[in-house]
């Protein structure tokens, strides 16, 4: 009678187990915390992607989730906020980036009297993507500097300070002498230098953020940790139309170097981000927009702001085809679709130099452009703006 009953109850709870385990794994990268705009009522939220077996229960200041409304398995902090108006983006813009150190983005063997040795550098240990801060204890302020650092130290082995995916290490390495004078066997980077897109400026702080994904280095597609920078006004020249496995490119230059518009205090992995030296406004959005976050975004038709030519900004329609789940920030939030068939004669979809260009929808700044698909031009990724405005430091 035992084993029929526990047989019973076997064949009841399984399934009902297996829904829950679904039910949980549906909801785990839903956010910790939601952001709406002080002018809406928490019941006015829509939670995507909750889960076919779930019900959504709303409290004053929490959204909690509920396997067929019995078992509790989320709870979302709901949190306020006054209506944050930024000015759109969509000017293309220069990026100057001096690293702190200096990056390590090669290895090169050393000639010596008795042939060809390894890299002194790798045999220790250094590994393409570390950070060299400092050489027996001083500062490395560029590569030229990191050359006389060897240069000056009076025997053949010298102690590293380096940084390796945030946490900093040190090494004894043993230098291998090539004709006078000895080597790291190391190639490194000291800055970087490209064009964007701005995403937003907001006037009360302020505040700029581009670009919407880190800068990386090309070589060991590391983010580079920053000393400095500058944010610069640029001239779209001409464009590379993307097709398929081959990405476009816009082509353009700075129109004056030494004159910054913004200090870049920040490379994350939702941007760029800085301070301005004069308001960034829009030539064609002479007034601020709402933001509007995840909860307002929605499937289907929206716009994108960017640069493409020397006429400067213009709007183009896009269409937001899925919006992807995320518990942190990141730049793929939602992918999107370029239907303008202006834009897609003209670039063939998403195109390299975009990446910031600010989504729009039902009159807000939901977003940005952060990625092109490779083997779909026309098809790309955009970041939830709130993403950017946490980094940026303008919501907490």
């Amino acid at each position: 009678m035992l084993k029929k009953i526990l047989k019973y109850f076997s064949i009841i709870t399984a399934p009902i187990a297996i829904l829950a385990l679904i039910a949980y794994f549906s909801v785990l990268k839903l956010p910790e915390k939601i952001y709406i705009n002080d002018s809406m009522e928490v019941s006015d939220i829509s939670v995507h992607n909750q889960g076919v077996f779930n019900t959504v229960k709303l409290s004053k200041d929490k959204v909690n989730i509920d396997f067929l409304g019995l078992i509790p398995i989320k709870s979302v902090a709901v949190q306020k906020l006054d209506d944050i108006k930024l000015y759109p983006g969509g000017t293309s813009v220069g990026i100057k980036l001096s690293t702190e150190g200096v990056l390590v983005v090669g290895f090169s063997d050393v000639e010596t009297r008795g042939g060809t040795e390894s890299s002194p550098a790798k045999v220790a240990g250094l590994q393409l993507g570390d950070v060299l801060l400092k050489v027996n204890g001083k500062d490395i302020e560029g590569a030229k500097e990191l050359g006389s650092l060897i240069k000056e130290n009076d025997t053949n082995v010298v102690n590293v300070e380096f940084m390796r995916q945030g946490c900093k290490f040190n090494k004894d390495i043993e230098l291998v002498k090539e004709g006078e004078a000895y080597k790291l066997g190391l190639w490194v980077r000291d800055s970087t230098a490209g064009i964007g897109t701005l995403t937003f400026y907001h006037e009360d702080s302020d505040t700029f953020g581009a670009l919407g994904h880190p800068i990386t280095d090309g070589d060991t597609n590391t983010t580079f940790t920053i000393k400095d920078g500058d944010l610069l006004s640029a001239s779209i020249l001409s464009v590379r139309k993307g097709e398929k496995g081959v990405p476009g490119e816009l082509r353009g230059l700075f129109i004056n170097e030494k004159s910054s518009i913004g200090t870049i205090k920040s490379n994350s992995s939702s941007g760029i981000f800085g301070n301005t030296n004069q308001p960034l406004v829009n030539p064609i959005c002479s007034e601020p927009m709402s933001v509007g976050f995840r909860n307002e975004v929605v499937e289907g038709p929206a716009t994108i702001i960017t640069t493409v030519g020397e006429e400067g900004p213009k709007e183009y329609d896009i269409e937001i085809v899925k919006l992807l789940q995320q518990d942190k920030c990141g730049p793929k939030s939602m992918i999107i679709r370029v239907t303008d068939e202006e834009l897609l004669s003209k670039t063939g979809g998403i195109v390299q130099g975009m990446s910031g260009s600010p989504i729009i929808q039902n009159n807000k700044i939901v977003g940005a452009v952060t990625h092109v698909l490779i083997n779909k031009p026309d098809i790309g990724y955009g970041i939830y703006i709130e993403w950017m405005l946490e980094e940026a430091g303008i919501i907490n």
